[in-house]
């Protein structure tokens, strides 16, 4: 039976770089074999319906069609409905102010040592807490001054992340609850 699932494409259309138009990738999860492809805005987000054994797939697929035909490297990760439903009910920040809340969604999530190695202090007044494979991120100076990145978490963490500010997370969970 097919579910509903969101896959969140790093680097996509961000900064002029990487440019890839959200019809061709929605074509990419269509041809893969999703159903109901939708994309969010012109960042990597695209909603779709798909049984669990082809999600299981699909980063891979997904990221070996993307070098084929557009040839960009392109990570992706991947949550179901009620786990994006889980990561929203969860959010330790949830009374901060909207614009300082982002999301960092993790390909693996990382164990309690590769946690404990995070400063945090790196960034400060920037918090943040990793809860299951998500990082929950308060940037109160913005997402442009943080030492919070990527590639620290990355680094740290031994694993890939993709972060979202909590504007395309709502977004992204009402399309899921819909679809």
């Amino acid at each position: 039976m097919a579910a509903t699932h969101v896959a969140l494409l790093r680097g996509i259309n961000v900064g002029g770089k990487n440019m890839l138009a959200m019809s061709a990738l929605a074509k990419r999860f269509a041809d893969a074999g999703c159903e109901d492809v939708v994309t969010y805005i012109n960042s990597g987000n695209v909603v779709f319906r798909a049984t669990a054994a082809l999600a299981k797939k699909l980063p891979a697929v997904i990221t070996a069609a993307i070098a084929k035909h557009h040839e960009l490297q392109i990570p992706i990760v991947m949550r179901t409905a009620a786990e994006l439903a889980g990561i929203v009910a969860a959010n330790p920040y949830a009374k901060a102010p909207l614009a300082e809340l982002y999301v960092g969604f993790l390909a693996t999530a990382p164990d309690a040592a590769a946690i404990a190695r995070l400063d945090p202090k790196r960034s400060p007044p920037d918090e943040f807490r990793v809860i299951g494979g998500e990082i929950y991120l308060r940037y109160r100076n913005g997402a442009g001054t943080t030492k919070l990145t990527n590639a620290y978490f990355d680094s740290k963490l031994a694993t890939v992340s993709t972060v979202r500010n909590w504007n395309t997370v709502l977004a992204l969970h009402g399309l899921v609850t819909v679809a």
